[in-house]
């Protein structure tokens, strides 16, 4: 078996030893973490080994440098004294681990990571080393990844002469450092040869070895299909493997390939520079195969992939009644009654309706699956963090409502309220779905939460299933009444109650205009909102000089002056408008008021010393273009009752403000299973992980939470 078998449990470590202290292990729900020395001190200008022991629960597992085909290694982020230097860790021999048809290499169970720290000659006998680490731990089961990051510490004195093993890890770190792949004088080859990739390895230790089995693992994602089965023949003077190149090497290889050479005779670090196979490494066949994992995933994550895509089903129709998307919801129902007594029509619009909401759930899920591949911190409504993207879309808000209002007219027939055109016959129905996905960013319904959070750890199929099933949901209403000639026969027929309720629809996108503009002045500054009004009062000109050309046309009269002055106040409003998106933004905090309850900004650091005080902290993620977080803000989160409670409990209160990018909230919302806001956590008083409250809050709820956790 080609892994590192799961180290045995140690004793811990004997207190009152006066050369070693720390902060002891580090705990979240799937792992255990803290440093731990190989000796009991450190001398002068020597190197000391201490190591990152983690403990992790049955289920879960962490990854190696190259983490396969998902996944992300283990990282440590130094702070230490003046003139001590820490290395790269050394990484043991990963496992093989199976998730349908992803492979992965990793570490189940306990495991040691050791890491060298180089000592100053200059350090005195006597003197503490301070060694402190941010340890960032990808913690993933077969449904879910959590980030897991944890600070970790070892305080270990400078004294004189050879120092012995510590007496609880110095023997496991030893055989980890022994077992470690190391380098060799070994020569390797690799060439890309009918479609298959040709690793030949010989000399140093393989040469006469007695090898049965071997594979290979590479430093680097996508040179080799990590899924694919490996072959291998044995020579006289060493080996050859036959693999399946990935994604970056199906084109050829750009450079050499390193990565590890793992064997029943030992396993070494390898570079094999491209070439022909070397001579002596065939003859014989051998296994190819490596210890290999199954996760329980083969039946559990279809049922994982199954419950997250109805959970996002369930979310999507919990979504038509979140206050955001209520101007969509009249919208589509006056566009229901305009063609509720044309079949045909009211089913060619409900189709194309569902087609925007799906085709734009799916750019956005696309666009957030591809910005976390390439390392990015985000999650659901990333786009609105922008202000950029909040001026777009507050212009373009103003633009239907004046559009409703009458001023300009894109189709002209009153059957066009709730549609924002009649082009090319259904078009206007596929862009108010398109509208319904944009305006529905800022919510986040229940359900929905928990579907997203799984599905940005899934494979990039998976889940794109599952925001196309939020998608279906947010549709499936609209669809299921146009589609049934029964129901739409219940609709009043056309007439002018329809110009009035178009009239009525527009000021809730006023509304929705007003509230971006809000937003991006949170973001940015009193500077850029000035911007950003000229950039609307030259919109709205644009727009109704577009409108009078209208009429002048429709009447027989010339309208070239209208247009062009159209198109001269439209160039102004682009202007305005890119400048206001391109003003210097505020820093962050600046740009968010008081909230009701008094409170304090949230970081690990401020839970953390809230309870080590015992005293109970509820945390509030929020974001200030959340229309579900102000309204449990205003609801829930703002009575003096609830005041009140938090001062007799002696509970603290922390806000973490998402409005604009926060890669250290996104990493804490995914740890708790969230690809956005709002969440809610609560820890009790006397220590532990938080509970999760509802995405919906009420007073009661609230205080009955926090007298419970003070207990």
């Amino acid at each position: 078996m080609l892994l590192l078998a799961p180290l045995a449990a140690h004793a811990q470590p004997a207190v009152g030893t006066a050369a070693l202290v720390g902060l002891g292990p580090q705990r979240t729900e799937r792992i255990e973490a803290e440093l731990v020395p190989m000796s009991q001190w450190a001398t002068p200008g020597s190197t000391v080994i201490v190591a990152v022991r983690q403990a992790i629960q049955p289920g879960w597992h962490t990854y190696w440098r190259n983490p396969g085909d998902s996944g992300g290694p283990t990282t440590l982020d130094w702070t230490l004294p003046t003139g001590v230097r820490a290395g790269e860790i050394v990484w043991p021999l990963p496992e093989r681990q199976r998730l349908q048809s992803l492979v992965n290499y990793g570490y189940s169970g306990a495991v040691l990571l050791p890491v060298p720290i180089e000592v100053p000659a200059s350090a005195r006998p006597g003197q503490v080393l301070s060694l402190r680490a941010q340890a960032l731990f990808m913690v993933c089961s077969d449904q879910m990844c959590v980030p897991d990051e944890l600070p970790l510490a070892l305080d270990i004195e400078v004294r004189e002469g050879a120092a012995p093993l510590d007496p609880a890890y110095g023997a496991a770190i030893q055989a980890v450092l022994t077992d470690a792949p190391r380098p060799a004088p070994i020569e390797a080859r690799i060439a890309l040869t009918d479609g298959r990739l040709t690793l030949s390895a010989a000399g140093g230790p393989l040469a006469g070895a007695d090898i049965g089995r071997a594979h290979f693992f590479p430093f680097q994602g996508g040179v080799i299909d990590h899924a694919a089965d490996q072959t291998a023949t044995r020579g006289d003077q060493g080996l050859t493997l036959t693999l399946a190149p990935g994604r970056g090497a199906r084109g050829g290889l750009s450079g050499p390939v390193a990565g590890v050479l793992a064997t029943d005779a030992g396993a070494w670090e390898i570079t094999a520079e491209p070439g022909a196979a070397l001579a002596g490494t065939t003859g014989r066949a051998i296994s190819g195969e490596a210890g290999e994992r199954e996760d329980p995933a083969g039946g559990a994550g279809a049922t994982g992939l199954l419950r997250a895509a109805g959970l996002a089903l369930l979310g999507g129709l919990i979504l038509n009644l979140m206050p955001c998307v209520f101007p969509i919801l009249a919208m589509k129902a006056a566009a229901l009654s305009a063609s509720a007594h044309e079949t045909r029509v009211a089913r060619r619009d409900g189709l194309l309706f569902l087609a925007g909401v799906l085709a734009t759930f799916l750019v956005l899920a696309g666009a957030l699956l591809a910005l976390r591949a390439g390392g990015q911190a985000i999650g659901w409504g990333f786009q609105l963090q922008s202000p950029a993207v909040i001026a777009v879309l507050g212009l373009l808000m103003l633009a239907v409502a004046l559009n409703l209002s009458g001023v300009f007219d894109i189709g002209g027939s009153l059957q066009g309220a709730g549609r924002l055109s009649h082009v090319s016959g259904g078009a206007g129905a596929f862009l108010t779905g398109v509208l319904a996905v944009v305006v529905a960013a800022p919510c986040t319904a229940p359900f929905m939460a928990v579907a997203l959070g799984a599905a940005l750890v899934m494979p990039w199929p998976a889940a794109l299933l599952v925001f196309l099933m939020l998608g279906l949901g947010l549709a499936l209403p609209y669809v299921v009444v146009s589609l049934s000639p029964g129901l739409l026969r219940r609709f009043p027929r056309p007439g002018p109650w329809m110009e009035r309720l178009r009239r009525l629809l527009a000021f809730p996108m006023y509304g929705a205009a007003l509230w971006l503009a809000w937003v991006f002045a949170r973001q940015t500054g009193g500077a850029a909102l000035a911007l950003l009004f000229g950039a609307g009062l030259m919109l709205a000109l644009a727009l109704w000089l577009f409108g009078l050309m209208q009429g002048e046309r429709t009447a027989g009269r010339r309208s070239w002056l209208s247009g062009a002055s159209a198109l001269i106040a439209l160039a102004l409003a682009t202007v305005a408008g890119v400048a206001a998106a391109r003003a210097p933004v505020v820093e962050p905090g600046e740009a968010s008021g008081e909230t009701v309850l008094a409170s304090q900004p949230w970081s690990p650091e401020a839970v953390q010393a809230a309870q080590v005080e015992g005293r109970p902290v509820l945390v509030n993620f929020t974001a200030d273009w959340c229309v579900t977080c102000k309204i449990n803000e205003g609801a829930a989160l703002s009575s003096a009752r609830v005041g009140q409670v938090i001062t007799a409990t002696n509970a603290v209160y922390l806000v973490g403000d998402w409005t604009r990018r926060d890669d250290a909230i996104a990493r804490e919302l995914e740890r708790h299973g969230r690809s956005g806001v709002p969440l809610y956590l609560l820890y009790p008083a006397g220590g532990g992980e938080p509970r999760i409250l509802p995405q919906l809050l009420t007073e009661g709820l609230v205080i009955d939470s926090l007298q419970e956790a003070a207990r």
